[in-house]
């Protein structure tokens, strides 16, 4: 499978412009259904769910005709939320149960679980940084629910990889899935594997019903347990050609948007803050997939320091920054990010909560275009 992510804006844009929310609706849970392949702008900021929203709705769609795309746009915007009030390196709302171990299956980690849509999402994933959702929720079923491993590292493994790494997405869908963030554990068993992934497989430790899987033992496919080495290689960035007679604006692995205060003269600066990687670390592939995306903002200039040091170092004054809980040490003017409803904010404990907040202002006074 050949996928690639373009990092040229217009060219991002242009992937907004060609999708088909209908057939998004219908076959999204397919791997080789109509997905956007846009996640990875999203979460780097380059791009924002509202503005994809208003994009798709310019084309003259109503809401009750793609109304699954347009949550799935609205989960983003939920776990965002989420990832605001709560700490998302614990559980949400109740631990985890059973927890064997605070690892990662090394069967998982080498991609040779024996069923082969896993294995070969995983082999996808270090090759190109990317995971359909599916997948995702299969490998974590498997890590957490099967071998009974403890959601938090295994997430960190997976973020690590992801271009579209997202740690608010990543670690509530995670905890979604181990039972920590909801009601029920989730299984998927190889029939449904097979459905949506194409394959054929029988016979294998998910060949069950599910009234079985909460009492199975854990099998010798994933058996054996390791620490993942999250290798962490950042740039060294540090000379940097500052006017403090204008405004700088901060730039860092969650916002990339090319036209914030495009037409704004200003001292534009991507951070690279050593303590937030250490805190989120990611491979290599995903800096080189920022440092590209970043190509887009004209006269970008590039900082490996906290944001402390940048302050000392060039004596910054009138500092813009958009808002985010892993801005480590921020202080200035802090800016919204572009909610497709930022009228509709604060905790909710489930999505449809917060989804029938989002409906009624969609229909009603939404800031987008409506048709």
């Amino acid at each position: 499978m050949q996928i690639i992510f373009d990092t040229n804006y217009l060219s991002i844009l242009e992937k907004i412009h060609q999708i088909n929310p209908v057939e998004y609706g219908k076959t999204r849970n397919y791997i080789d259904g109509a997905v956007t392949y846009l996640s990875p702008y999203i979460s780097r900021g380059v791009i924002s769910t509202k503005q994809v929203l208003e994009i798709t709705l310019q084309k003259g769609y109503k809401i009750s005709q793609i109304e699954a795309f347009v949550k799935e746009l609205c989960w983003r915007d939920y776990f965002q939320r989420v990832g605001q009030l709560k700490n998302l390196f614990i559980e949400i709302k109740q631990p985890q149960s059973p927890v064997f171990n605070y690892l990662i299956p090394s069967q998982v980690v080498s991609a040779s679980t024996n069923i082969e849509a896993i294995d070969n999402a995983i082999r996808l994933l270090y090759q190109t940084g990317y995971m359909h959702n599916h997948h995702r929720m299969y490998i974590a079923s498997i890590v957490c629910n099967i071998a009974k491993s403890h959601w938090l590292h295994p997430a960190q493994w997976m973020y690590y990889h992801l271009l579209d790494g997202d740690w608010a997405s990543n670690a509530c869908s995670w905890q979604w899935v181990a039972g920590a963030n909801s009601n029920k554990k989730y299984f998927a068993n190889q029939e449904n594997i097979n459905t949506y992934t194409k394959t054929n497989q029988k016979n294998t430790f998910l060949d069950h019903t599910y009234e079985i899987f909460e009492h199975l033992e854990i099998p010798n496919e994933l058996s054996y347990t390791h620490q993942y080495d999250l290798q962490l290689t950042l740039p060294n960035f540090s000379n940097l050609n500052i006017n403090n007679n204008i405004p700088t604006y901060i730039y860092n692995y969650y916002n990339l948007d090319p036209l914030w205060h495009k037409e704004e003269i200003g001292n534009r600066i991507l951070l690279i803050d050593p303590n937030f990687y250490r805190k989120y670390p990611v491979s290599k592939k995903c800096i080189d997939f920022m440092l590209a995306l970043s190509r887009n903002i004209p006269n970008i200039q590039f900082y490996t320091g906290s944001f402390e040091s940048l302050m000392n170092d060039y004596d910054l004054q009138k500092v813009y920054f958009k808002e985010h809980p892993s801005n480590i040490g921020y202080f200035g003017i802090q800016e919204d990010r572009d909610w497709i409803c930022k009228e509709v904010s604060g905790y909710y404990p489930s999505f449809f909560a917060y989804w029938k907040k989002i409906e009624s202002y969609l229909h009603s006074q939404s800031t987008v275009s409506l048709p």
